[in-house]
């Protein structure tokens, strides 16, 4: 019985180092695969039974006079003035040669990809329920795009550079939380699917996984090893 509860364990461990290891690959992956999929659903011209419950419960449900300005203010954080701000804060406080640099080429990169994506797939925005103005097409969203690269690659500069272990948790999850809810403000305004939400952020991701192997360490420095790692692989006295 002790052998096959230590064999478990030895699996499990194993299991998890792998994932571990090969998270970019999986998540890269992943995002490939859910794209596809959307991209299938979207090119035989019908709405999808996920857009269906999105527009049910975001617009149908949740819209009200309290919540739409706040909707608003998450939309917003996708904008170019607000990203164009946030990335010289970026500048200022981030390490390396040139973070300010690194993240203008990570957005103009997926702002291109976007455009380009939209012109080739374009999908009609949906109609009769906005409750903002936007033009061109609607697949994969521009502002789901831009959020998830923007503040995914401020989460991989928290994740490597930040030292307090907690606080890096924190910031993470706070600005995870932020793509989620830009995305979800998308829907609530009106102006995308769904689908066109979750494709942006799957779109994002395989561009970030790219662009943080190759792109990214051009502009930032080497990796520092963390407090916490340092202790695991110090040698014991």
């Amino acid at each position: 019985m002790n052998s096959i509860v230590q064999g478990v364990r030895s699996f499990g461990s194993g299991a998890l180092h792998l994932i571990r290891t090969n998270a970019l690959t999986l998540a890269l992956l992943a995002a490939a695969l859910v794209f596809v999929m959307l991209l299938e659903d979207v090119a035989e011209g019908e709405i999808m039974r996920l857009d269906v419950l999105a527009y049910w419960f975001f617009v149908q449900t949740l819209r009200s006079d309290v919540v739409t300005p706040v909707m608003e203010g998450f939309t917003s954080l996708s904008s170019v003035v607000v990203v164009a701000v946030m990335t010289l804060v970026v500048a200022a406080l981030a390490p390396g040669k040139a973070p300010g640099w690194c993240v203008t080429v990570n957005i103009g990169g997926a702002g291109v990809l976007n455009i380009l994506l939209k012109n080739i797939i374009q999908r009609p925005r949906p109609d009769g329920f906005r409750l903002v103005a936007e033009s061109g097409y609607s697949f994969p969203s521009g502002h789901s795009m831009i959020s998830m690269a923007f503040f995914g690659l401020v989460i991989w500069m928290v994740w490597h550079y930040h030292e307090d272990d907690v606080m890096r948790y924190v910031w993470c999850a706070v600005f995870g939380l932020i793509i989620a809810l830009v995305g979800i403000s998308r829907i609530y305004l009106g102006v995308h699917y769904a689908s066109d939400v979750i494709a942006g952020f799957c779109v994002s991701i395989i561009w970030l996984v790219f662009y943080t192997k190759i792109i990214a360490p051009l502009f930032m420095p080497d990796l520092p090893v963390r407090k916490s790692a340092q202790k695991q692989i110090s040698p014991s006295p």
